[in-house]
């Protein structure tokens, strides 16, 4: 593989990860129950709320390891599809006067699937430890 192709996923991969856990970090000092209640309002099930901010939080600082790349971005292409059309579909995609529309959403949509797609071998945790056991 190219060595600067690894170097984009990379840097989508840092900034993903990153971009995640601050919003899983903020969902815990908002007041986590805050945001179950939230998601009970829109006829979510509120423990949802949890495995979210939960794989949010964890799944960014594995993202940025590079620890199960794929899975995660598995996981984070999910959570990109609920929000888009369980919450920020009917704001457009710029969004309306009370919330943000989906642009952002999109965007970690495509880079979560693009490293479901391609993983991220440079810098990563997991390629260390695949190299060690193949040593």
């Amino acid at each position: 593989m190219s060595k600067r192709y690894e170097w984009s996923l990379l840097i989508l991969r840092v900034v993903l990860g990153l971009s995640f856990f601050v919003h899983g970090l903020v969902k815990f000092q908002s007041g986590i129950n805050n945001i179950a209640g939230w998601f009970s309002s829109i006829g979510l099930p509120g423990f949802l709320a949890y495995v979210v901010a939960i794989i949010e939080l964890a799944g960014g600082i594995a993202m940025i390891l590079g620890i199960g790349t794929r899975l995660v971005a598995f996981l984070f292409t999910f959570i990109m599809i609920g929000a888009i059309f369980t919450v920020k579909m009917s704001a457009g995609f710029l969004g309306n006067e009370q919330m943000a529309g989906y642009e952002l959403d999109l965007t970690f949509l495509a880079m979560s699937i693009a490293l479901l797609i391609s993983g991220s071998r440079l810098y990563s945790l997991d390629q260390v430890l695949f190299r060690s056991r193949n040593a």
